[in-house]
């Protein structure tokens, strides 16, 4: 039994939107102590739509590519082992129909098609460890070991 998937996910996921939103909060609360300690002018009001924008985009980005993220991944051999919110689900290799990989996002993700729904739906995705490496073109390890495994499961299967 391997972990395949990275070890920041509960900062990533948990962690970082606390202080995302604790922050606009703040800066919020601090331009509203302003307005009334001095009056509000037109110009004022930039203080409270920024921060309201920034919550809007800082949601959109983080239900896009990091919210959907499961917690763990364990790889063992011909099957893996999904961990999310303390739901678990094994998926076997042959059940996956396609391995996608996008290096160039941050966090990197790795996404499997299932052939069968999970209680994680059919597509799970997830961080993989990365070596630190200052080619942003290096291909992943984990990502071109599980396509090539995949794809040995799926053609025993079929035989």
């Amino acid at each position: 039994m391997t972990k395949i998937s990275s070890g920041s996910m509960f900062i990533m996921k948990r962690v970082f939107p606390v202080l995302w939103f604790g922050f606009l909060v703040v800066f919020v609360g601090a331009g509203m102590m302003w307005a009334i300690a001095g009056g509000p002018e037109l110009s004022d009001l930039f203080f409270l739509v920024t921060p309201l924008f920034l919550a809007i985009i800082g949601y959109a980005v983080m239900k896009q590519f990091i919210w959907d993220l499961v917690d763990e991944v364990y790889d063992h051999g011909d099957y893996l082992v999904i961990r999310n919110r303390g739901d678990e689900a094994r998926i076997d290799l042959a059940d996956i129909m396609n391995v996608s990989v996008s290096t160039n996002l941050n966090p990197p993700r790795i996404s499997l098609r299932l052939a069968h729904p999970t209680k994680f739906g059919t597509e799970v995705s997830f961080s993989p460890i990365r070596p630190f490496t200052l080619n942003p073109f290096v291909k992943n390890e984990i990502a071109e070991s599980l396509i090539v495994r995949v794809d040995r499961a799926r053609s025993r299967r079929a035989v």
